[in-house]
């Protein structure tokens, strides 16, 4: 995965995550993000958004 995607893939994350809504398609999305991530990375988003801020 490219630089760009994964920055894609993270600035979607947050997004879905700032709403804030209780949906049970935005949660299987996020799980799927979050999974993606974890492959291509090594690491977990939510790991990572705690170093940055």
């Amino acid at each position: 995965m490219k630089k760009a995607e994964m920055k894609k893939l993270l600035a979607e994350y947050n997004k879905i995550r700032l709403k804030k809504i209780q949906n049970e398609k935005i949660l299987d999305k996020l799980k799927e993000i979050e999974h993606r991530y974890f492959h291509e990375t090594g690491r977990t988003i939510k790991s990572d958004f705690k170093e940055i801020t």
